[in-house]
């Protein structure tokens, strides 16, 4: 693999991790970090809300003999020369820059999904980190998942034939209904200026604090989001293929129509000219839901019919289900009978020890930067035609040919100062 740093760790090397983001799923990441790990220290972690952190402190203090540090900035923690790499896991809105911040500073970087807000966003993603030589893993973890490897080897051999079309699926259960909240004063200890940090400046309103996944502003939308797991992981195994030429969307508030940006239901169809790919993704239903933790943590395999999160791999010689999140794979032939299978196990720790691993040897982690970016380009073009008035948009080059406006939408806004900088 290609050598990605030149400042990489040696094996008996301590690595000093610093967390940017300390909700849910940036707590459990961290802890897992240094319990998945040897050899890493987290010396900090960092929220604009004083009210998360503290159990990730608390935890690593009995974990690794003391406290982290808390802080409010980010810059903070990038300044430090003691820290190697950053786990980024603010909302999406805060990705890229918080990205582009620690490559200038000369940090690595583990980047959650979505790892940005549009196209133009993933390509300075990636211009910085070739130019600072950093090494970046994105959190799409599926891509160290033993059974990702195996399904890509499995189809890359010919068992299944030509591949025809691909169906990936995010359909999950909790439709509820939606009603925007009084702004209201800013809560002790939030610090709301560098929570909105690029967006907009408006009143604090806890229906954007506390479900960002609402507003095309925060995020690409929740079963978006969650469907860049499928449409990633798709992709890995059918080959990496490069972008569609064209992409269609449609959908809407089809449960309830409460006036919310993000649409409950998408459909979308990818046309790379050999094949097609097709993402079916929402919340409107009481039967599918993503797959069960007796699957992904034992050796059971998946109902598929009401599985929300799997993929389907049509070839002329057969066909393959697939499970992310350690949900496994089947195949089976014409007649449907099962042919081949491999069980999954849910792959965070393994994509965890990757990243390390790679600061370690300088190779290029599993989900890098360029393929992070191409996956999650597939769910802004997905957006861009259903906010363009459900289009079909021609795509070459990092651009829509057909469409202006879906280009200025991918513009984004960035309240100084915060903005994208021009040359990084």
């Amino acid at each position: 693999m290609n050598q990605k740093s030149t400042n990489i760790k040696g094996a008996n090397d301590k690595i000093v991790l610093g967390l940017v983001g300390a909700g849910g799923r940036g707590t459990t990441m961290i802890l897992d970090f240094y319990k998945n790990c040897p050899g890493v220290e987290v010396k900090y972690i960092c929220d604009v809300d004083a009210s998360r952190g503290g159990h990730a402190i608390s935890e690593l203090g009995k974990m690794q003999g003391f406290k982290p540090q808390r802080v409010e900035d980010m810059r903070r923690v990038y300044e430090d020369k003691d820290v190697d790499a950053v786990v980024i896991a603010n909302p999406e809105h805060w990705h890229a820059l918080s990205h582009i911040w620690a490559c200038q500073a000369g940090k690595h970087v583990y980047v959650e999904k979505v790892i940005s807000m549009s196209i133009n966003e993933g390509e300075k993603m990636i211009e910085v980190a070739n130019k600072y030589n950093r090494i970046v893993q994105c959190g799409t973890q599926n891509r160290s998942g033993d059974y990702a490897f195996s399904a890509r080897d499995y189809i890359k051999s010919g068992k299944l034939g030509k591949i025809v079309n691909v169906k990936a699926y995010c359909i999950f259960q909790g439709a509820k209904s939606w009603m925007m909240k009084e702004d209201s004063p800013v809560p002790q200890g939030l610090n709301w200026n560098m929570w909105l940090g690029p967006a907009h400046e408006v009143p604090y309103n806890v229906s954007r604090h506390k479900a960002p996944y609402d507003w095309w502003e925060y995020s690409p939308g929740l079963q978006m989001a969650m469907a860049n797991h499928v449409i990633d992981l798709a992709r890995m195994v059918i080959g990496d293929p490069d972008d569609p030429q064209s992409v269609y969307s449609s959908g809407g508030r089809v449960l309830y129509d409460d006036k919310r940006d993000i649409p409950d239901f998408q459909a979308v169809t990818y046309d790379y000219n050999d094949f097609t790919m097709t993402l079916e993704c929402g919340i409107f239903s009481n039967y599918m839901d993503k797959t069960k933790a007796d699957v992904r943590f034992g050796k059971k395999f998946p109902n598929w019919r009401v599985d929300g999160t799997r993929i389907e791999i049509y070839g002329t010689e057969g066909l393959m289900y697939l499970g992310i999140m350690g949900g496994g794979w089947q195949v089976f032939d014409p007649d449907g009978n099962l042919r081949d299978q491999e069980h999954g196990y849910f792959p965070d720790e393994n994509h965890q020890r990757n990243f390390i691993e790679c600061l370690r040897n300088g190779n290029t982690p599993n989900a890098d930067i360029v393929q992070g970016h191409k996956s999650a380009s597939l769910i802004h073009l997905a957006n861009l035609a259903y906010r363009t008035g459900n289009k079909q948009l021609y795509y070459a080059e990092g651009k829509v040919n057909n469409s202006p406006e879906a280009n200025e939408i991918s513009q984004g806004y960035y309240r100084l100062p915060f903005a994208i900088p021009d040359k990084i």
